[in-house]
């Protein structure tokens, strides 16, 4: 490695602070943190979502609008509720309870027993979740075909903003109860009509609206009920409840155990926890669960063996079972993507070619993608696993494909890497983006029944998947399709709930294929290094490598500075344009904002005269929770501000832009996962070092092509965090629906 000599360029000291920690993990047991923005989930991995910054549910359109034109957030969000409405039918029409985790009644003292049941190591009476709830909504057949996501040329317009009146009432309850009037747009978004009503009713619905914290919707519930607010009072249990499964989903969970539940609310001063989360399952505001504990190894072993079906049966009925917790939303979502992927595993295939041809395309490859192309051959559902050089074997899988007459696309999460597929498959139209595939904007539409007219699709960046995406691609697959999962297992996880790919490789339903190409050079030997846990000392003889030690948050602005705009262009050529900048959060004297304003003084210095913006500035927007895109400004008017993002125009409307859009010479992992730059200079406070894992660690550095600058004031907490701290375990349902549903592989 090389030491950066120092150098006496100054630059303006931010001042010490602590950095917005997107590590920090709403978790389960109560723990809070602020959120930056209430669009942005770009969460830095510690497991929970980092949570930290953003990931706070938007009311997306809410901001009401009459814009000539339908904005891009528009309308994913409309087709994203379009799937879903089809997803949600879908469940209705099953008639029977869901195997391994029928929703429990309801009844307070069958789940109490059920739950003192479990904590004391017993099995629960069977008599407390053989009964099938009743049925949330009709069971009615589908009536037409499967909706259509719409592009966003002709998207429906986004729901109307709330009514004058209705705003000018809520507004008049949050001033009686001292709150801040400037909420009533959003409380009556969150709420809709009557939110008036419902507020003075239960004050506690203020905990609906994105940002609200339980101790402010305490004191604007005592303001509101006077001396008949106590913290044993029903409705603040069940709101609490509810309040605690969002803070969880976005900590990455899509249900909690009963038991890490409970104890949450009792932080919180709820008297009876048992008693909230009841009234939470009777008022329909969550859905319980139980589902059987993962087996031992010893049971798996077991499981070999030869057994009559009255064993079997006998040992299942034996089995532990644990009790959870969740939000209806992301229930459906993980039962809808168990029940797709049994699908696509268990209907191949309408096969359109032959097996002579595949296996005359996999003999003409090498390697592991000739062992990819086989696996597709026979497979309906494969797992690719593999860093950045290995994307070659998806690319090449995707060549034989569309040259046995298949249609086949491979989908990536960003242009960057759409672009990137594309010039590896020799073809442009080979690859889109997951957004626009699923809005209709890219690749092949849809056909009469609403799904992608495909015959293959790849998906790569796949630890990017939370449950709802991956939910709206599987159920957008025709029957007899196949689908590739490719993707980093050491990478950060999704922003949203779940883990599905790592749930995926966990289960062992389908092939899976391991690249066996590491990326090359220093760079790659390096990461391959602290995919194992491991920070190696590796040669750089070509300064691929550069450690920056620095004392401070200060020092590490002022460096940062210098290898952006001086060393890297000077020893690489790399304008300063095209090297990123990386640190764990936002917040700061070394996060994002710091860095950006510090960054944007040197490289395209104005007032910021369009909502601190100007002509020139790199950004990121958020369109959507999760979602990031790296674009320019371009102007500004009476429609919003104007950006190029991959060589696409977007609007952001003005009233939007503080909420969704920040500078973007700076980015956070989560924001910069799926892109790749010639140069990339990752940064380490020292205030940071509680905010680093190996996930973070890994991702941050991988970002570089040709040269990595790492500016260190983390001592010895860099290979600690690489050798002790992996991803944080996310509570999810996956691996229990697949293992009812299809029987593991091989």
């Amino acid at each position: 490695m090389s030491t950066e000599p120092d150098s006496s360029d100054d630059t303006e000291n931010t001042g010490p602070g602590t950095p917005d920690g997107d590590d920090s993990t709403p978790a389960a047991s109560g723990g809070e943190t602020e959120k930056e923005t209430a669009t942005e989930t770009e969460t830095e991995e510690t497991g929970a979502g980092p949570a930290a910054e953003g990931g706070t549910a938007d009311t997306e359109g809410a901001e009401g609008g009459a814009a000539a034109q339908v904005s891009e957030a528009q309308a994913e969000l409309a087709a994203q509720k379009l799937e879903r409405e089809r997803i949600e039918r879908r469940k209705a029409e099953k008639a029977g309870p869901i195997d391994s985790g029928a929703k429990l009644s309801g009844r307070a003292a069958d789940l109490l027993a059920a739950v003192r049941a479990v904590e004391g190591g017993a099995t629960p009476a069977a008599t407390v979740f053989s009964a099938p709830e009743p049925p949330r909504r009709p069971a009615t057949p589908d009536p037409v075909p499967r909706p259509q996501p719409a592009s966003p040329a002709g998207a429906p317009a986004a729901p109307p903003a709330p009514a004058r009146e209705t705003v000018a009432a809520v507004r008049r309850v949050l001033s009686d109860g001292g709150a801040p009037e400037a909420l009533a747009p959003q409380v009556a978004g969150a709420l809709g009509e009557g939110a008036e009503d419902l507020l003075r009713a239960d004050p506690w619905h203020l905990l609906r609206v994105a940002g609200v914290r339980p101790e402010q919707a305490d004191g604007f519930a005592r303001a509101l009920l006077g001396a008949e607010c106590a913290p044993d009072d029903e409705r603040r249990g069940r709101a609490l409840t509810v309040w605690l499964l969002e803070q969880a989903a976005l900590a990455g969970h899509t249900a909690l155990e009963l038991p890490a539940l409970t104890a949450a609310l009792a932080q919180r001063s709820v008297p009876d926890a048992d008693e909230a989360v009841q009234s939470a399952l009777a008022e329909g505001d969550a859905l319980a669960f139980q589902d059987p504990e993962a087996e031992t190894s010893a049971n798996a072993a077991h499981s070999g063996d030869a057994e009559s079906d009255d064993e079997e049966a006998e040992a299942e009925g034996d089995r532990p079972v644990r009790v959870l917790v969740g939000l209806e939303r992301y229930a459906l979502a993980e039962e809808s993507l168990a029940d797709g992927l049994a699908r696509i595993v268990n209907s191949l295939a309408k096969e359109t070619a032959s097996e002579a041809g595949w296996e005359s395309a996999a003999a003409s490859a090498s390697g592991s993608a000739a062992e990819l192309i086989r696996a597709v051959a026979g497979h309906g559902l494969v797992l690719h696993t593999g860093g950045e050089t290995a994307r070659a074997e998806p690319a090449a899988l995707l060549t034989a494909a569309r040259s046995l007459g298949l249609r086949a696309v491979a989908a990536c999460h960003t242009a960057d890497g759409r672009d990137r597929i594309a010039a590896r498959a020799g073809a442009a139209d080979l690859a889109v983006t997951v957004h626009g595939l699923l809005a209709g904007a890219e690749g092949p539409g849809r056909d009469a029944d609403g799904a992608l007219a495909l015959d293959l699709l790849i998906v790569t960046d796949a630890p990017r998947l939370d449950v709802e995406s991956a939910a709206m691609v599987v159920e957008s697959l025709p029957d007899g399709a196949r689908l590739v999962l490719s993707g980093d297992p050491a990478e950060v996880w999704s922003a949203g709930p779940g883990r599905v790919f790592a749930d995926l490789l966990a289960a062992r339903v389908c092939p899976q294929v391991a690249s066996r190409t590491p990326d090359p050079g220093p760079l790659g030997e390096l990461l391959s290094g602290i995919g194992v846990g491991e920070l190696n000392q590796v040669e750089a003889p070509g300064k691929e490598l550069v450690i920056v030690p620095v004392r401070d948050a200060a020092e590490a602005v002022h460096r940062t500075l210098q290898l952006v705009l001086e060393s890297v262009p000077r020893a690489f050529g790399v304008e300063p344009g095209r090297t990123v900048v990386i640190t764990p959060g936002h917040g700061g004297a070394a996060g994002t904002r710091a860095l950006n304003a510090a960054l944007k003084e040197r490289l395209n210095p104005g007032p910021g005269r369009f909502g601190g913006f100007d002509p020139g500035d790199v950004v990121a927007h958020s369109p959507a929770p999760g979602r990031t895109l790296l674009g320019r400004v371009e102007k500004a008017d009476a429609d919003g501000l104007h950006l190029s993002c991959a060589g696409a125009p977007v609007v952001v409307a003005k009233e939007r832009v503080e909420q969704s859009v920040r500078h973007g010479w700076a980015l956070t992992a989560h924001q910069a996962v799926g892109g790749r730059w010639p140069a990339a200079v990752v940064v380490l406070p020292g205030d940071a070092a509680q905010a680093l894992s190996r996930p973070w660690v890994y991702t941050a550095f991988g970002r570089a092509e040709r040269h990595l600058s790492v500016v260190h004031g983390v001592e010895q907490a860099l290979a600690r965090a690489v050798a002790e701290v992996p991803a944080r375990p996310r509570t999810t349902r996956l691996p229990v629906l697949l293992r009812t549903q299809v029987p593991p592989a091989g």
